[in-house]
C-alpha cells in the first residue's frame, strides 16, 4: 500500500513538472484604452499660422511613427551635438543602464534555480583517538592513536517544482528585468526632452534679453528727448521723471533674465554630465531653430505600447502576479531529492580505489503545520500587492493619456497665442512709430507716446515668450508620445 502510495506520488509530481503547471494567476497584458481620441484636445485639421519665428502651421498625422532622433525636426546642428553628448556622457542614463545590467544578471541567477545544483567536496583530517576509551579504527590492536583521514564526493540536490512556485520566482525575476529595461527607457526619453526643452528655454531668455535690450536703448533714447524738452521748457519735471521710471524699471528686468539664463546654462551643462566650467560651447537662440511642421498623434491603444512608464507599470504588475503564485506555493508540500558519491580514504593515494566508495540517494517531503499564519498573511499580502500594482498601471495609463491631451490642447492654444501676439507686437509697434511722429509734432502729450511704448515693450517680450511656448509644447508632444525609443537599436540603448 505504502509504495502504490508512492508511486502514486512520484507520478503527480512528474505529471505535473511535465506540465509545466504552476500555481497562481497567470499574467495577462492588460485590455488597451478603447478610446479613439484625446477628449476635446484638438487632434486633427491645422494649427493656426502666423508670421515671424516659429509661426507656421501644424499639422497632426495620426499614427505617424516618432523617429529615434526626433530633435533633428529642429534642424540645429548644436542641438543635435548636444543630445548626443548627453546620452554618452549623462551619469543618470550611465546609472540606469547599469541598474538594466544587474537586474539581467538577477534574473539569469534566478533561472539557474530550475536545475539541479551540483557540488564537489574534498576535506582532509588529521585526528588522535583518546587511546584509554576509543579504539583506533585503523589498527587493531591499537598501537598508534594518529590517523588520517580523506574524504572526496560530488553531491547533488535538486527541489522538483512540482508546484510552479520556482518557475512563479523566475516570471517574477524577469518581469522585473523588464520594468529595469522601460526605467531605462524612460531615463533616455526624460532626458533628450530635458536637453530639448532646456535649450529651448535658453533661447527664449535670449529672445527676451535681446527684446529687453532693444527697448532699453530705446527708452534711453526717448529719455533724452524728455530731457532736452525739459531744458527747453516744453516737458516738465513730472514728464521727466515718468520717462525715467519707464527706463528704470525696464533696466530693472535685465537682471532676472540674465541671472535665469546662467542657470539654464549651468542646466544644460549637468545634462550633458560636465561640472559647471565645462559649460557646452553651443548656444541657442529661436530664429535658429525650425518648428516641425507635421506632428505624429499616436491613438491611446497604441499609446500604451510607447509610453515606458506605461510598459514599466505593466512588468510591476506582471511581478506582482508572479510573486502572489510564489507566496502560494511556499503554502504547499515543498519535494527534494538528494544524492552523494564519493571515497574516503586513511591515504591519499588511496582514494577511489576498491572498497573506498561510498554513495548515497534520497528524497523528502516537508511540509510547514503550523508558522503562526506566517505562509497565510505572506500570500495575502502578495495579493494586496498585485491589486496594488493592477491599480498603479490603470493610473499610469491614465497619467500618460491626460499628458497627451494636454498636450495637444497647449498645441492649439499656443498656435492661437502667437498669432494674436504677433497681431499685437506688429500692432503696438506700429502705435509707438505713429505716436513718436505726432509727438514730435506737439500733437499728442508726452504721456500718451510713454503708454504706447510700455504697450510695444510689453507685446515684444510676451511674442518670444509665445513662440517659445510653441518650440517647448512641440517637444512634449514628442515625449507624452513615447519618444521614438522602440526605434532604437537596442531600443534606446546607445
Amino acid at each position: 500500500m505504502g509504495r502504490m502510495m508512492s508511486a502514486r506520488l512520484s507520478g503527480l509530481a512528474l505529471t505535473c513538472t511535465l506540465a509545466a503547471c504552476a500555481v497562481g494567476p497567470n499574467f495577462h497584458h492588460p485590455a488597451p484604452p478603447p478610446d479613439k481620441t484625446y477628449g476635446g484636445a484638438p487632434s486633427r485639421g491645422e494649427t493656426a499660422a502666423a508670421a515671424g519665428t516659429g509661426g507656421n502651421a501644424q499639422t497632426f498625422v495620426e499614427n505617424q511613427d516618432i523617429a529615434r532622433e526626433w530633435w533633428t525636426l529642429f534642424q540645429s546642428p548644436s542641438l543635435n551635438q548636444l543630445v548626443e553628448r548627453a546620452l554618452k556622457e549623462n551619469p543618470n542614463l550611465t546609472a540606469a543602464q547599469a541598474a538594466l545590467r544587474q537586474a539581467n544578471e538577477l534574473y539569469l541567477a534566478q533561472r539557474g534555480s530550475l536545475w539541479p545544483q551540483l557540488t564537489g567536496g574534498f576535506a582532509a583530517t588529521r585526528a588522535k583517538n583518546a587511546v584509554a576509551t576509543i579504539a583506533n579504527p585503523t589498527t587493531y590492536p591499537q598501537v598508534n592513536p594518529y590517523y588520517n583521514l580523506f574524504t572526496a564526493d560530488l553531491a547533488v540536490s535538486y527541489v522538483p517544482d512540482v508546484f510552479g512556485g520556482t518557475r512563479r520566482a523566475v516570471e517574477a525575476s524577469k518581469a522585473q528585468a523588464e520594468s529595469a529595461r522601460f526605467q531605462f527607457e524612460a531615463t533616455y526619453v526624460t532626458l533628450t526632452t530635458n536637453v530639448v526643452v532646456t535649450a529651448i528655454e535658453e533661447a527664449s531668455l535670449r529672445g527676451q534679453i535681446a527684446a529687453t535690450e532693444r527697448l532699453l536703448v530705446l527708452q534711453q533714447t526717448m529719455s533724452d528727448i524728455v530731457r532736452k524738452q525739459r531744458e527747453l521748457g516744453t516737458a516738465s519735471e513730472l514728464d521727466l521723471l515718468t520717462q525715467e521710471t519707464l527706463e528704470a524699471q525696464t533696466a530693472a528686468t535685465l537682471p532676472p533674465l540674465v541671472k535665469a539664463l546662467g542657470q539654464t546654462r549651468d542646466a544644460l551643462t549637468a545634462l550633458v554630465g560636465r561640472l559647471p566650467a565645462e559649460e557646452p560651447v553651443e548656444t541657442f537662440r529661436l530664429e535658429e531653430l525650425t518648428l516641425p511642421s507635421q506632428l505624429p498623434l499616436t491613438l491611446p491603444s497604441k499609446l500604451v505600447e510607447q509610453r515606458p512608464d506605461v510598459r514599466q507599470a505593466e512588468e510591476n504588475l506582471h511581478m506582482a502576479s508572479a510573486e502572489a503564485g510564489v507566496a502560494l506555493a511556499e503554502m504547499l508540500p515543498q519535494f527534494a531529492i538528494t544524492g552523494d558519491l564519493g571515497s574516503s580514504a586513511l591515504a591519499l593515494n588511496q582514494l577511489f580505489t576498491p572498497y573506498t566508495g561510498f554513495w548515497s540517494i534520497g528524497a523528502s517531503l516537508t511540509q510547514v503545520l503550523f508558522a503562526g499564519g506566517t505562509l497565510y498573511h505572506h500570500y495575502k499580502a502578495a495579493d494586496a500587492a498585485l491589486d496594488q500594482a493592477g491599480a498603479q498601471y490603470r493610473a499610469a495609463v491614465i497619467q500618460a493619456c491626460q499628458n497627451v491631451a494636454d498636450t495637444l490642447r497647449a498645441l492649439g492654444a499656443d498656435a492661437d497665442a502667437l498669432k494674436a501676439n504677433a497681431a499685437a507686437d506688429s500692432a503696438a509697434k506700429k502705435f509707438f512709430d505713429l505716436a513718436r511722429q505726432q509727438q514730435s509734432l506737439g500733437a499728442i502729450s508726452l504721456v500718451a507716446l510713454m503708454n504706447a511704448e510700455q504697450a510695444y515693450e510689453q507685446a515684444e517680450l510676451a511674442l518670444v515668450q509665445a513662440e517659445a511656448n510653441r518650440y517647448a509644447d512641440t517637444a512634449a508632444l514628442f515625449q507624452a508620445l513615447g519618444g521614438g525609443w522602440w526605434n532604437s537599436a537596442g531600443g534606446g540603448t546607445k
